[in-house]
């Protein structure tokens, strides 16, 4: 084949994957037998509880089952969608014009993306942050404009800097809290200010609440479309992968702003037919029945995270406690400090015996950190943190 033709524009836009060179390490490692504890992605390792498992297997027993669902959803999940925001947030959707199941949060915030995204249209979104924030807008062709965002930082500050500095105004904003990689959670106080600079700019929001449950020492973590006039200038995306712990099952829905909404499942006509039935009737069952089994993973993650960070702390590496996410927000030690994001994790693979993720790949603004993903028991978690301190200390 010619060349030329080989030459795709959209891949052209896009680098090379960070995390795959620290992934195929890891793999070179354990392929020569090595042990490598990887805390590097973020991949559920609980499993799903048994009652979501059961119905499942109930379900997938029935031949009407198997023929192509309903690509927006079937109407009973799209219902219990809508009476799981009415009783946690006291939002009111309509499950024909506000809500539609997609195929895990990732699936659909990029196609929504792409439904409303053009060449030259501009998108806010924060550096670092979850790859496909950045991604679906330059996958879409769109004009990606990064807001730093950190402890140290005012976000709102730099919002309004960018807003003022970028021709054409731009179009969409982004934004995830509890945050990925960042573990930053924000209150509804946070939500009405960006609801309201929105409406003042004409920016439309895109909120992923992937991370809804995942919150430790506080009540809770607020949805964007609490505030007042939410639903006018966005939609909020939550994926069933955290909270049940049903990464593999691929089940996340979309819900808010009706016009866009409408969009995005005009979009998905085209592109799908919806998530395997049985798998959307046990989604029913896990929203609408008793709680208490995402009270049990969240614990399980909070026990993970201070057995982790008390003790890289107990061994010299200074690291607050993440209120949020399954992930723990490293600054890189001083002494190891210019070696950058990517060379420290392949350092800590090689004589920590550890993955871990480089804050690079989540954005230029995370490569003075790594990302901990709280994916391995306790036992194992304190193996990591032995061979972190043999190799840092």
């Amino acid at each position: 084949m010619p060349e030329e033709l080989v030459q795709f524009s959209r891949m052209r836009r896009l680098p090379p994957y960070v995390f795959a060179q620290v992934n195929a390490l890891k793999m070179e490692l354990r392929r020569k037998g090595e042990d490598i504890i990887d805390l590097g992605m973020g991949n559920p390792d609980l499993p799903t509880p048994q009652h979501i498992v059961d119905k499942l297997i109930e379900a997938a027993q029935k031949p009407h089952n198997y023929r192509y669902s309903a690509s927006r959803g079937i109407t009973k999940l799209r219902e219990a969608i809508v009476g799981w925001y009415n009783r946690r947030y006291d939002v009111d959707l309509d499950p024909e014009t506000e809500t539609v199941v997609t195929i895990g949060a990732k699936e659909g915030l990029s196609h929504l993306v792409l439904t409303l995204i053009g060449p030259g249209d501009v998108v806010f979104a924060p550096n670092p942050t979850y790859p496909i924030h950045p991604y679906s807008v330059i996958i879409a062709g769109g004009d990606l404009r990064s807001i730093p965002i950190s402890k140290e930082r005012d976000f709102f500050d730099d919002l309004q800097a960018a807003t003022k500095q970028t021709w054409p105004h731009a179009k969409m904003l982004i934004i995830s809290y509890p945050h990925n990689p960042t573990t930053q959670v924000v209150d509804v106080d946070f939500f009405q200010k960006i609801c309201d600079f929105a409406r003042e700019n004409r920016i439309f929001v895109v909120h992923d609440l992937a991370y809804a449950d995942l919150v430790f020492d506080m009540d809770y973590a607020p949805s964007f479309l609490q505030v007042k006039g939410a639903k006018e200038v966005g939609v909020e995306f939550f994926s069933m992968s955290k909270s049940y712990s049903m990464p593999g099952w691929r089940v996340g829905f979309c819900v808010g702003n009706p016009a866009v909404v409408a969009a995005l499942t005009r979009l998905k006509s085209y592109l799908d037919y919806g998530i395997f039935q049985p798998i959307q009737i046990a989604a029913i069952i896990a929203l609408n029945s008793d709680q208490s089994c995402v009270t049990e993973i969240r614990e399980i993650y909070r026990s993970r995270r201070d057995v982790l960070v008390d003790g890289l702390n107990r061994v010299g590496w200074e690291i607050d406690k993440p209120r949020g996410t399954m992930f723990v927000w490293a600054k890189i030690p001083d002494k190891f400090l210019s070696m950058g994001s990517l060379e420290f994790s392949k350092f800590l693979i090689r004589e920590a015996k550890v993955a871990v993720s480089p804050g690079r790949g989540f954005g230029e603004y995370g490569d003075e950190y790594v990302r901990f993903a709280l994916v391995e028991n306790e036992e194992r978690t304190r193996q990591a943190i032995r061979g972190i301190r043999r190799a840092l200390f």
